[in-house]
């Protein structure tokens, strides 16, 4: 198993929680333990948890954590919606974090795949 660093799809997920950290600055302050806090733990549970099941170094463990990964950025997606619907996202900022998410799953589920073979 590659270091956890070397792996895209993690690269990915810390540049996507750095521009969702970007991004949720300009939510409404009243936001700040609300849909920020969510949005941002989330995000942040992405790569943590393709780090952590890395360092497991166990198959059955890593899976586990990627799939919990792969669930977080359900959640992301989800209070992406949220926060366009609530207009604290304009329609580029939503499309382009969307984008993202939507790749980080698909780079998760290749990687689930290829360890489940």
């Amino acid at each position: 198993m590659a270091n956890f660093k070397e792996l895209l799809v993690w690269q990915k997920s810390i540049d996507l929680v750095t521009e969702i950290y970007k991004t949720t600055e300009v939510f409404p302050k009243d936001e700040i333990y609300g849909l920020i806090s969510q949005i941002r733990r989330a995000s942040v549970s992405i790569p943590s948890n393709i780090a952590e099941g890395n360092s497991r170094r166990s198959k059955p463990d890593y899976l586990q954590f990627l799939k919990i990964s792969r669930g977080s950025c359900a959640e992301v997606e989800t209070q992406l919606i949220i926060s366009k619907n609530l207009k604290f996202l304009n329609e580029d900022d939503y499309l382009k974090l969307n984008e993202k998410i939507i790749e980080i799953s698909k780079m998760l589920n290749g990687l689930i795949n290829s360890l489940q073979q």
